[in-house]
């Protein structure tokens, strides 16, 4: 059990440093900056400098961005370029640790300065999807399944993720999104390995799923509430989200929510998008671009939820559009 636990540990970790970014805008700007730590859902080009086999710097990732293949893990926009159109972001600078230290000679080591500065920034984190693609269920690979309940295992990574978000506010953050996992046991990865019956998706993943993002919930209205004084946060309900877009595919324009548009195998999901592999013609059409990543048109939609939707179904307690104007 001690081994397992340090072995979580790491792992969040590992997701929280997986990405990390700052985008900063001149005249129009919502906010000052707005720092983002994620996975590969919200990756620009990160894991083109780290030693790994997860690269998408290559085409056809990237075949309707403007600048081709960066390394983002679909085919245009990710979730936060576009989170970053709306809040009027024009441009990136790499890592949040060398920018802070920018930011502490900017302000000449004047802590106060420095801190009301970031207080107006926002903050976004969304981490976990790995935990479980990638650990809980790969039980082929690891134990973690049989040494953990899903309720101890979801229990544990809000645990270390409590403390990741604590350790961000004791730097500054004041304005801050963390963002549930979204239906993971229906992405095409899942798909093309899942032999059930009855249902479309692997319900037991999703089941783990919901019990992690009901405790993130929670911890954010534990933080909300004052555990974190003059912090507010924002939770983002991808589980929901991602639900709506399969549920009234039609009504946005969808025709094919359980295959990827790029990929290898059963629905595109056994392999990911292979270099120069041709995608499917018309990518509006699609939810998926490959066997874990949203289209750009899906990513546009879920980030127009998160901005500006009333419904507390996607962002709760507010929306985005309503923390920046805090």
């Amino acid at each position: 059990m001690g081994n397992s636990i340090v072995f979580v540990l790491l792992a969040v970790v590992s997701l929280w440093c997986f990405t990390a970014r700052t985008a900063f805008s001149q005249p129009n700007r919502q906010v000052p900056c707005l720092f983002i730590f994620g996975d590969s859902l919200v990756d620009n080009g990160n894991n083109n400098g780290i030693l790994t086999l997860a690269r998408a710097n290559y085409m056809p990732y990237g075949i309707d961005f403007p600048q081709g293949a960066t390394g983002r893990f679909t085919n245009g926009r990710t979730f936060v370029d576009i989170l970053g159109d709306h809040m009027s972001m024009n441009q990136q600078v790499d890592s949040f640790g060398s920018t802070v230290q920018q930011l502490r000679r900017y302000f000449r080591g004047d802590v106060n300065a420095l801190g009301t500065y970031l207080s107006k920034c926002i903050f976004y984190s969304g981490l976990g999807s790995n935990d479980y693609l990638n650990n809980y269920f790969m039980r082929d690979y690891y134990s973690t399944s049989s040494q953990y309940t899903p309720q101890a295992y979801a229990a544990s990574l809000i645990q270390d993720y409590s403390r990741q978000l604590t350790e961000l506010y004791n730097l500054g953050a004041r304005k801050l999104i963390v963002t549930g996992v979204g239906q993971i046991g229906c992405i095409p990865y899942q798909l093309a390995r899942y032999n059930g019956s009855g249902s479309r998706c692997n319900e037991e993943i999703n089941s783990a799923i919901v019990l992690f993002n009901t405790a993130l919930k929670r911890l954010v209205d534990r933080f909300n509430k004052g555990q974190l004084p003059g912090a507010k946060f924002v939770y983002l309900d991808s589980f929901q989200s991602s639900q709506d877009l399969v549920r009234n595919a039609r009504t946005y324009g969808f025709e094919v929510v359980d295959k990827g548009c790029c990929g290898v195998g059963r629905n595109n999901g056994q392999i990911t998008c292979l270099p120069l592999q041709t995608p499917c013609d018309d990518r509006r059409k699609y939810l998926f671009w490959d066997a874990f990543h949203p289209t750009e048109v899906a990513n546009i939609l879920l980030a127009k939820k998160a901005y500006s939707s009333k419904s507390k179904s996607y962002a709760y307690p507010i929306n985005i559009q309503q923390l920046v104007m805090l």
